[in-house]
């Protein structure tokens, strides 16, 4: 499957509050801390693929309702953590506008990431721009979106390391973003 990069479109955060209000409204019983538009579609400017990164943002405790609720009111379906601790990836089909919804725990690392990633490149125009290159040229080369992610991996380092994450941290984000059967030795 194509991986596709699009220039900004100012629908997403509108698309973005749609969904909060029926995320919002699915939820009314679970006490969710908030629910944050992330990924490159929340960054105002940035190219990227055209599906809105959401998370959901929640207490240990209530995890469970909180996917519950979304499967019981909305038909998701709960696909797991997929080997990042502490998110859970929910699906539904068909989604439009397209979407990945996770419900994360407060303060886990996968919320800090996307959250420190939406807010430098919000904040900062050459590392927004670089990223969008990086982005568009690798989407121009690959369709195996594990080879897509790795590939953005240098610059990701980058925005954490803006963000406040650092040594120990970054080396765990790093691991998880390779494809399935790089080693280290194999990065060049």
């Amino acid at each position: 499957m194509p991986i596709i990069v699009e220039p900004y479109d100012p629908q997403w955060p509108i698309s973005f509050q749609a969904l909060r209000t029926e995320l919002t409204t699915a939820l009314f019983l679970v006490p969710f801390l908030s629910i944050e538009h992330v990924g490159s579609t929340s960054v105002p400017g940035l190219a990227a693929k055209p599906i809105l990164d959401i998370d959901v943002i929640v207490a240990r405790p209530h995890v469970a309702a909180a996917i519950a609720a979304l499967e019981a009111r909305l038909g998701y379906t709960n696909m797991g953590e997929w080997g990042v601790p502490d998110r859970w990836a929910l699906r539904r089909a068909p989604e439009v506008p397209a979407r990945n919804l996770y419900v994360v725990v407060e303060g886990c690392q996968a919320v800090r990431n996307h959250l420190a990633v939406r807010d430098v490149l919000r904040n900062d125009w050459g590392l927004r721009k670089e990223y969008a290159r990086v982005k568009m040229a690798l989407a121009g080369r690959t369709q195996d979106l594990d080879e897509y992610v790795e590939g953005k991996s240098e610059v990701i380092m980058v925005i954490l390391g803006k963000g406040g994450f650092g040594g120990e941290e970054l080396e765990e984000i790093r691991n998880r973003n390779r494809k399935p059967d790089t080693k280290p030795e194999d990065i060049k």
